[in-house]
């Protein structure tokens, strides 16, 4: 029982940073209600956890392997990313009027990774992985297990929490606004008494 611990902690906070807007639902339902199509929200989503991954997987097979971290040479890297994907977006204009949704999926996954990065994304991760790799749980399981490959398991069950916690907030959310844009249509098709 004790080996299942850490895998819980691991799927905790997959839906704690699944329910944060700042970590990227709320941009994919805006990609979603801005379109009217769903399925633009889910690939933002799906870019999102991308790069969110991406940012997860990078900070803690760091610290499995004992590697030193610069995070401002990563926050750079990311930002260098998301600027190439605005740019190949933009061809011959800085920006347009409405230049938010300008960067595309691979400017959202840049996004998700520098974000991710810069609020510590996988340092949240490392007890959890820490307690399998060495703990009880290791015992327990006897498990000699390549510390890359819990790196990758965890970032991916962590991932598919926070995806699927975001897809639900997404839904939720273009859903609520539809009925509300709809609402208000019929009180202006409404004669006044």
């Amino acid at each position: 029982m004790d080996s299942i611990w850490p895998w819980l902690a691991i799927a905790g906070a997959g839906a704690l940073h699944g329910l944060n807007p700042v970590n990227g639902w709320m941009f994919a339902a805006a990609c979603g209600l801005r379109s009217g199509d769903r399925r633009h929200a889910g690939r933002a989503l799906m870019a999102i956890a991308a790069g969110h991954a991406a940012s997860v997987v990078w900070v803690a097979a760091a610290a499995a392997l004992g590697w030193s971290m610069d995070r401002g040479w990563l926050q750079a890297a990311a930002l260098g990313l998301l600027a190439v994907a605005l740019a190949a977006r933009c061809p011959g204009r800085i920006f347009k009027p409405a230049w938010v949704p300008a960067a595309g999926q691979a400017g959202l996954a840049a996004w998700s990774f520098m974000m991710s990065v810069a609020h510590g994304a996988g340092w949240l991760l490392l007890p959890a992985l820490a307690s399998l790799c060495t703990g009880q749980a290791a015992a327990a399981a006897d498990i000699r297990t390549d510390p890359l490959l819990l790196t990758v398991m965890a970032a991916g069950i962590h991932t598919a929490v926070m995806l699927g916690v975001a897809g639900i907030l997404t839904w939720v959310a273009c859903r609520s606004a539809n009925a509300g844009v709809a609402c208000l249509r019929a009180l202006r098709r409404q004669p006044a008494p």
